[in-house]
């Protein structure tokens, strides 16, 4: 594994803790009975994230930078592994990088500073897509993480097939 490949997988695992932190909320509010102590502890969850610091939100945004200019750099070497393993996971996280930006970023909004025609049924509501846009967000890094991981074992299969015909060949030649 090179730096390029830590490049990848140090950002990607960063948000999948993130997030794996998210689903303690976020599976009550999916999955469980959605009552008002449970729609309050979402806002009160989601609200510490978006009234965070400038420099953590600078942060998350930089290590999503750095993900996508790993993946980018790993493509330089255009060959079968860059544009099937690396091709899809570019997909992957531009994918993942489109929910966060189109359906993340505007919940978190309407759920922490609502507008004054908003309910308590509307921000309910935006809840709801904002979890479900977090579980789409950590499906999309796990398969960014499968591929990698697939890449990873391709190559290294590669290399014993090669020097296995290697080596008959050389025991070929000394026969």
């Amino acid at each position: 594994m090179g730096f390029r490949h830590a490049l990848v997988l140090g950002p990607v695992s960063f948000f999948i803790g993130i997030l794996f932190v998210c689903l303690t909320v976020d599976q009550r509010i999916l999955w469980g009975e959605f009552t008002d102590a449970v729609r309050e502890d979402g806002f009160q969850f989601y609200a510490t994230f978006y009234k965070a610091p400038t420099a953590i939100k600078n942060m998350l945004h930089g290590f999503g930078f750095i993900g996508l200019v790993g993946l980018i750099s790993k493509l330089h070497k255009w060959d079968e592994s860059a544009m099937f393993f690396d091709g899809s996971c570019i997909g992957a996280y531009v994918f993942a990088l489109a929910v966060y930006f189109t359906v993340t970023l505007p919940t978190l909004r309407t759920v922490v500073e609502p507008l004054a025609e908003d309910s308590v049924w509307v921000r309910g509501e935006a809840l709801r897509v904002l979890s479900a846009g977090n579980i789409i967000i950590a499906l999309c890094l796990g398969a960014i993480l499968v591929m990698q991981a697939g890449q990873e074992y391709a190559h290294r299969t590669d290399l014993e097939t090669v020097k296995a015909v290697e080596a008959s060949e050389k025991v070929k030649k000394t026969e």
